[in-house]
């Protein structure tokens, strides 16, 4: 089996995925040994996979006269290759592309080029496109790289899709997973049914995006009658910018909610964890101000951790809300268990 085809099937099973943020510094320019570092976190936290270029990314990076998309992309792919060859673990390399079919495949082609294994097909910025536009851009895309489909929340720039269109995606050759971030649990039932009821099913893995649900996401069997015959659809693994914070204690979260997916009776503290974390997540996201702080609020905790040198986003109005600091602190404190400032510290050390 290529390192392709096992990255492939590793993603197909399901893993830790982060979405990773963009480095940079006081000038606002980026910041290469800072990204090198973050990515090395990482690697290091015990990820299965790394998506670099998306949402948490800043889409900002693809602007003429930032230019950045190929060089983080780069990055990424460099760290990666020197991860793998020392520890003999493949990582999963997830691309995030924008855009309407042309820019799409081309970012698709670059991607493939500095040897990724998957695409994250973004929706976001298409309103003026229907289902059938996106769902032939899918088919596009899929015939350069293998695809994850990708239902944004609207806040973030998405927008209701249907249970056909997310059964048309499943359809699709080389689709090969779906990322569901649409913050709505009948959104969530729509893909997820979608996908059940498409030939391809077992070929699909389902992702959580859904920051506000992660830990219900993974441990819910969700059950549907196909054809007369029962079928049960899972999420495999998470893709999240959620998940670019706290990493470490992320990993070993989601090991411990994989052990619940054989059908075992699930104890109540689960439940009470999926609050926590949904608790948290609202502090990062800045959900009290529709998610405006979502970035600046995970780069908020990885400076407070030491691992980021500032805040800095590429839009300078892009910056922590009122009392986003402090709510950030609150769940600090709430919820020691889920932070990984230990494990961060030793890695700085070293």
């Amino acid at each position: 089996m290529s390192r392709h085809e096992l990255a492939l099937d590793i993603l197909h099973k399901g893993t830790v995925i982060p979405a990773i943020p963009l480095v940079l510094d006081e000038q606002r320019k980026f910041n290469p040994n800072g990204q090198r570092k973050l990515i090395r976190y990482y690697l290091n936290a015990g990820v299965g996979g790394l998506a670099v270029a998306v949402h948490t990314t800043q889409f900002e990076i693809r602007n003429p006269g930032i230019d950045l998309l190929e060089p983080v992309l780069r990055i990424a792919a460099e760290e990666i290759d020197a991860f793998e060859k020392e520890s003999g673990k493949t990582i999963v390399r997830v691309a995030g592309v924008c855009g309407k079919i042309e820019q799409a495949c081309r970012e698709a082609t670059l991607a493939k080029e500095l040897g990724f294994d998957a695409v994250l097909l973004s929706p976001g910025g298409l309103a003026d496109l229907t289902e059938e536009d996106l769902i032939e851009r899918t088919h596009a895309v899929a015939e350069v790289m293998p695809v994850i489909g990708f239902y944004l929340q609207v806040a973030c720039g998405g927008r209701r899709l249907s249970y056909d269109y997310w059964k048309a995606v499943a359809d699709t050759p080389n689709v090969v997973a779906i990322k569901c971030a649409s913050f709505n649990r009948y959104q969530t039932l729509d893909l997820v049914r979608g996908v059940a009821f498409s030939q391809r099913r077992e070929e699909v893995a389902l992702y959580t995006g859904n920051d506000d649900n992660i830990v219900v996401d993974l441990l819910t069997p969700y059950r549907f009658r196909v054809d007369g015959k029962p079928v049960e659809m899972r999420f495999v693994g998470g893709l999240l910018g959620h998940w670019s914070v706290w990493t470490h204690n992320v990993v070993k979260m989601y090991e411990m909610l994989r052990q619940y997916q054989d059908g075992r009776d699930i104890p109540a503290n689960m439940l009470t964890l999926a609050a926590e974390v949904t608790d948290s997540n609202g502090a990062f996201f800045d959900v009290a101000h529709n998610f405006a702080g979502c970035i600046p609020g995970v780069h908020e905790v990885l400076h407070r951790q030491g691992i980021m040198e500032g805040i800095w986003c590429l839009n300078p109005d892009e910056v922590l809300s009122v009392n986003q600091a402090e709510e950030i602190t609150r769940v600090y404190e709430a919820y020691p268990q889920l932070n990984d400032d230990a494990f961060v510290c030793d890695f700085l050390n070293h």
